[in-house]
This record gives C-alpha cells, sequence and structure tokens, in this order.
C-alpha cells in the first residue's frame, strides 16, 4: 500500500498550500528609445533594441488599406 493521507485536509490547509499558485503581471518598463512600454529583461518588441544595441529588426507595419 502506497502512502495515503489519514484524515482529509481542511479547505483552509488546501488553500495555504496553494496560495503561490496564482498567476502573476508581468513587470512593464519603459524602453528608453521609443517609449513604449515592454517586459523587462526583455528586447523591446516596438523597436528591437535591448540595453541600447539594436538585436533584430522589427519589421514594418503594413496598414490595412493596401
Amino acid at each position: 500500500m502506497g502512502a495515503l493521507p489519514k484524515r482529509r485536509l481542511s479547505n483552509s490547509r488546501q488553500a495555504n498550500r496553494r496560495a503561490h499558485h496564482k498567476v502573476q503581471i508581468p513587470q512593464l518598463t519603459i524602453c528608453p528609445q521609443c517609449r513604449q512600454t515592454r517586459r523587462a529583461h526583455h528586447a523591446c518588441p516596438n523597436c528591437g533594441t535591448y540595453r541600447g544595441r539594436q538585436v533584430f529588426e522589427v519589421p514594418s507595419r503594413r496598414t490595412s488599406a493596401e
């Protein structure tokens, strides 16, 4: 026989164990180049820079009126 609990866990003990299972809001910072919000410690999706360097080229956005 495997390890089984002798008694049922109460709702409060179960909730205390799961207190850290919540979804967290990502930390946002302001990009120093384009002043748009970006995730902390990530390259800016708007201008493609990270820590003052151009990391990737951002494709130009097309308008829907083409």
